[in-house]
C-alpha cells in the first residue's frame, strides 16, 4: 500500500535556502519560475555578472521538475524526420542538433557545481512492448545513426538481459543519456545560483506583470521588482498571473510509484546497468532504479486524481507482470506531476514583448531541453540575440481544446489501466 508522497523530497541531498520577496528590488533579468528551465537561466545571467531576481510561488522544483521521472534524454519525444517535416530542414536540424548535446550539457552541470544528485550516465533504453513498436525503434534507429547518434538496436534476448525481464521486443541504446534524482539537481542549480550571486525568492507567486518606462515590473508578496528583462519559466505550473502572457498547452498528468530499496540479490537481475527505460506504449509506461535500488516505475495518468486508485493498483500489478520476483513487494512512494504538452510535441519560445521570452511546451522531456532553453534563454536576453536559441521565437502561440484533450488523455489512460486490470498487466512476448 502507498504511505509515502514524493520519493525525491524523501532522498534530495541537496538544500536551497531562500525567504520571500520582502523588498522591493530592481535588477537586470527577472525570471518567473523555480525549475530547470529557471533555475539553469538564472545560474548563467548570474555567472554572465547580471543581476537577477527568481521568484517562485511554491518551493524551488515545487512543479514538474520536482516529479520528473529523471532520464536525461537526448533530443525529443519525437523522431529526428518528424522534427524536420514540421520544422524544416535547417530550423529543424539546429534543433536536434542543439538537444543531443544536452545530457553532456546537463552533466557538465552537475559536474562544475559539485551537485549531489546521483547522477549516472549509462545511457536509456527505449523498450518495444509489441512489434510495432520494434518497427518504431528500427525506424528512430535508422533516422538517429544517419544524423551520427551513437545508438544502438537491441534484440530482445539482449534487451531481457539489461531489463531483467522478456516482456520486450527488443530496445534502443542512446549512451548519451543517463539518470538524475531531478529535484536534487534543481535544487542543485538554485544553490549554484546563488552562489554566482542571483536573489532566489521561494513563496514569492507574482500577481501582475507589466511593461512601463522601458522596464518590466512584477508584484509579488505586496513588493515590486523592475527589471529590464524578463523569462518567464513556468511550464505547466503557470498560476494565474495579470500578465500580456498566458502559455497555451494541454496539461497531462505522468505518475510515479517507488518501492522500497530491493536486496542485492534482485538488483544483480533488474535493470543492473542502471539504465533509465520507457516503452513505446501509446499510454506510456517507465522504469529505472534510483542508487538505493528502489525500482520506480511510471505511467500516463493522475495517481493524484479522481482515478488515482485505479492508477496505483494498474503500477502494483505491472510490477508483478514484468518482475514476477517482486510479486507482493509494496510500492511505498507515490507522486504525479503535470507536463505541459504542445498538439505538435514541439516546444516553445515566446517573445511577448520586449526584452521579453517564455519558455514551455517540453512535452515530457524537461531535464534536457530545460536546462539548455534556459542556459540559450538567459543568454539571448543578456545579449539582445535570439540566433543561438533552440527554436526561433515567434510572438504568440494557441492550442485549442486543451481541457477536452487532456480529459481525453486522462480517459484514455484510465481506460487502458483498467483494462490492465480485467485482462493482465503485462503481455509476455511472443
Amino acid at each position: 500500500m502507498i504511505s509515502e508522497p514524493n520519493l525525491w523530497h524523501a532522498t534530495s541531498r541537496e538544500e536551497v535556502h531562500a525567504q520571500p520577496l520582502s523588498d522591493n528590488l530592481s535588477v537586470d533579468l527577472a525570471v518567473i519560475g523555480g525549475g530547470f528551465t529557471g533555475c539553469s537561466a538564472a545560474l548563467e545571467a548570474a555567472r554572465a555578472g547580471a543581476s537577477v531576481c527568481l521568484l517562485e510561488a511554491e518551493q524551488v522544483g515545487h512543479g514538474g521538475s520536482g516529479r520528473n521521472v529523471g532520464l536525461v534524454n537526448a533530443g525529443l519525444w519525437l523522431p529526428p524526420q518528424a522534427v524536420i517535416d514540421q520544422m524544416g530542414q535547417p530550423a529543424g536540424l539546429h534543433l536536434i542538433q542543439t538537444l543531443a548535446q544536452a545530457p553532456e550539457q546537463v552533466f557538465a552541470l552537475i559536474a562544475r557545481e559539485s551537485i549531489d544528485c546521483e547522477a549516472t550516465r549509462n545511457g536509456t533504453l527505449h523498450l518495444a512492448h509489441s512489434a510495432a513498436g520494434l518497427r518504431d525503434l528500427q525506424e528512430r534507429f535508422r533516422q538517429g545513426v544517419g544524423l551520427g547518434a551513437p545508438l544502438s538496436l537491441l534484440d530482445a534476448q539482449e534487451t531481457a538481459r539489461r531489463v531483467g525481464t522478456d516482456q520486450f521486443h527488443g530496445a534502443l541504446f542512446d549512451p548519451r543519456a543517463g539518470t538524475i534524482q531531478p529535484l536534487a539537481y534543481v535544487q542543485g542549480l538554485a544553490r549554484a545560483a546563488q552562489s554566482a550571486g542571483a536573489a532566489l525568492h521561494i513563496q514569492s507567486p507574482v500577481t501582475s506583470l507589466d511593461h512601463a518606462d522601458g522596464d518590466w515590473v512584477l508584484r509579488s508578496n505586496g513588493h515590486t521588482v523592475r527589471a529590464r528583462k524578463i523569462l518567464v519559466a513556468t511550464n505547466a505550473y503557470h498560476l494565474g498571473i495579470i500578465a500580456p502572457f498566458q502559455p497555451r498547452f494541454v496539461p497531462v498528468y505522468y505518475s510515479q510509484y517507488a518501492t522500497d530499496p530491493l536486496p542485492e540479490s534482485l538488483r544483480k537481475t533488474i535493470l543492473a546497468g542502471a539504465e533509465g527505460c520507457w516503452d513505446t506504449a501509446l499510454v506510456m509506461s517507465s522504469m529505472r532504479m534510483d542508487q538505493a535500488g528502489r525500482l520506480i516505475l511510471g505511467g500516463i495518468g493522475n495517481g493524484e486524481g479522481v482515478a488515482g486508485r485505479l492508477h496505483g493498483a494498474w503500477a502494483q500489478r505491472k510490477l508483478a507482470a514484468l518482475f514476477p520476483a517482486l510479486k507482493g513487494y509494496t510500492l511505498r512512494h507515490g507522486w504525479a506531476g503535470r507536463i505541459a504538452m504542445t498538439s505538435d510535441h514541439l516546444p516553445r519560445i515566446v517573445a511577448f514583448g520586449p526584452n521579453a521570452l517564455a519558455c514551455f511546451g517540453y512535452s515530457g522531456r524537461g531535464i534536457g531541453p530545460g536546462t539548455v532553453f534556459g542556459l540559450r534563454a538567459a543568454q539571448a536576453l543578456l545579449r539582445d540575440d535570439t540566433e543561438g536559441l533552440p527554436v526561433a521565437p515567434v510572438s504568440s502561440h494557441v492550442e485549442h481544446f486543451t481541457t477536452p484533450r487532456a480529459l481525453w488523455v486522462e480517459a484514455g489512460a484510465s481506460l487502458i489501466h483498467a483494462s490492465a486490470a480485467r485482462f493482465g498487466a503485462g503481455k509476455p512476448r511472443p
